[in-house]
């Protein structure tokens, strides 16, 4: 009866919306670092930390208003005690591992194993409690249940909830753990040179008369004074042997500071794109109006030059080599699998609010299927453009949900048909030339020859010479008119832009241009 009751009570909460969304706000409020709300509330805990130290500090030597230690004591105290039990309880999902067990056993055909939940319950809990982060909380949460005054310096731990709260001290602990090796080897050799010394100067100047180290503690005390190159002089060697133990002594600690100020830089250096990059990831849900364009291979960089020019553009590539070449062609990019939805979560895209189309630019039929298949699962209105590099494939691309479809040679078209209707589709398609097998774009300017010949696009035989008429950018109205209708007439000044092979459209131009008796 009660492993049912268990169970069920655990399907209800699990299952409640409600429930969902007050832990859901509590995460974004705690740990979602994109949270306006986190923001907020980290600064706010910023505040009642720096407020602890300075009633600890004044506490020292004044009289603190007693109102001002009960502050500190119980109401900080309180916020920061709710902020942990918080904490704990969206660590993990008790529901969630309580489900799984009853799931887990009714598969094997046996009754629901409480014990084994418990278990499982218990070991999430304790891997919380025990990090690092939950123990600085915990103790910073002590002065509320022991009022003896020596106990009160555990406020001073409050302090190292800092590093929970404000992002660049977290970055700076994360370039020094990637040097963690190295780090231990420096501490370890420190360590040896500091023992070794403070034995040596400790047996050399202990029974000198004139001595000011006296016991194996101010040995210690000294060597580390004088590996840090600090110095303070308190205490130093009156016999010869002692100084030039001292001499070693402030030799390695030149090299010690030296070669720890080398590795942080080391490792600040290796580390700085990969800061920029996790910058760049927390602000781009402030961008608005983008174009995603997913694989960056020689077409996409054609494409990407002329839009971020009128727009901003992001790039999302699973291969780490062409997301390290557009960045340094200068573009933001990402190295995240744009097939897989993960990717977006992680990046905290917004497709429906921040994305203005989707450009699925990868030199492969497959993976620009797999893209638009992620896309169309969480978005069934977002314009979807996508490369076409084998016709076999077409059907594939536009059952994954492709609203345009293009093949390589007519990428000119796919960005025209984008721009349509701006003031800069023309001067897009302009500078975006494509050379793809032996396919060339040109314009061809209207002028007082050709209008002898003819009036109107219909007149033009362009299919006689194999050739796309793209379009045609009426100088009188500033527009460019893609796919123009037969009916449309042609004026002194007008660009007509074609598409197809180079010889052909040479003497498509040279046939614009010959006399209307010698065309008859």
């Amino acid at each position: 009866m009660l492993r049912r009751l268990i169970t069920d009570t655990a399907y209800h909460i699990h299952t409640s919306p409600r429930y969902a969304s007050i832990k859901r706000f509590f995460f974004n409020f705690l740990e979602n670092p994109n949270s306006k709300n986190k923001n907020i509330f980290d600064s706010f805990m910023i505040m009642l930390i720096l407020i602890s130290v300075f009633i600890l500090v004044k506490d020292v030597k004044s009289e603190v208003n007693s109102s001002l230690l009960f502050f500190n004591n119980v109401v900080i105290s309180t916020i920061f005690l709710i902020e942990y039990l918080l904490r704990l309880w969206i660590s993990s999902s008790v529901c969630k591992i309580i489900i799984e067990q009853n799931e887990h056993d009714t598969m094997l055909s046996r009754e629901f194993q409480l014990y084994d939940a418990f278990k499982k319950i218990v070991k999430a809990k304790l891997k919380y409690i025990l990090s690092f982060k939950a123990i600085i909380d915990l103790l910073a949460v002590l002065p509320f249940f022991h009022q003896l005054r020596f106990l009160r310096i555990f406020i001073l731990f409050r302090v190292f909830k800092l590093f929970r709260y404000v992002k660049s001290i977290q970055i700076f602990v994360s370039v020094l753990k990637s040097k963690q090796f190295e780090f231990i080897t420096l501490l370890v050799s420190a360590s040896i040179v500091v023992f070794v010394s403070s034995v040596l100067i400790y047996v050399v100047e202990a029974n000198h008369p004139n001595t000011s180290i006296n016991t194996f503690f101010e040995a210690f005390y000294w060597s580390i004074v004088t590996i840090s190159t600090v110095g303070y002089g308190d205490i130093s060697p009156v016999t010869e042997f002692g100084r030039v133990v001292a001499i070693f002594v402030i030799v390695a600690g030149i090299t010690v500071f030296s070669f720890t100020t080398s590795l942080i830089v080391t490792a600040f250096t290796q580390k700085l794109d990969e800061i920029k990059d996790i910058k760049i990831e927390n602000d781009i849900t402030k961008i608005k109006d983008f174009y995603l364009v997913c694989g960056y291979e020689e077409i996409a960089k054609d494409v990407i030059k002329k839009l971020t020019k009128h727009s901003k553009v992001i790039v999302l590539d699973e291969d780490e080599n062409r997301v390290n070449r557009a960045k340094l062609d200068g573009f933001s990019a990402f190295n995240y699998d744009p097939g897989s939805v993960e990717s977006y979560k992680k990046l905290h895209i917004d497709v429906a609010k921040q994305v203005k189309a989707v450009l699925c630019l990868r030199e492969s039929d497959i993976e620009n299927v797999y893209t638009a298949l992620t896309i169309r699962s969480f978005n069934k209105e977002i314009f979807i453009l996508s490369l076409l590099m084998n016709e076999i494939n077409r059907n594939k691309l536009t059952f994954a949900g492709v609203n345009e479809l293009l093949y390589a040679k007519e990428l000119v078209g796919m960005i025209a048909k984008e721009l349509v209707g701006q003031r800069v589709a023309f001067e897009a398609i302009h500078e975006l030339r494509t050379n793809l097998h032996g396919i060339k774009m040109q314009e061809i300017v209207i002028n007082k020859r050709i209008l002898e010949n003819f009036k109107s696009i219909g007149e033009f035989d362009n299919k006689k010479f194999r050739l796309i008429l793209l379009g045609i950018y009426q100088q009188s109205k500033k527009e460019f008119l893609f796919n123009p209708n037969d009916t449309i007439p042609i004026a002194e000044g007008d660009y007509l832009l074609v598409i197809g092979n180079i010889v052909f459209i040479k003497e498509f131009d040279k046939y614009l241009h010959t006399d209307i008796l010698d065309l008859i």
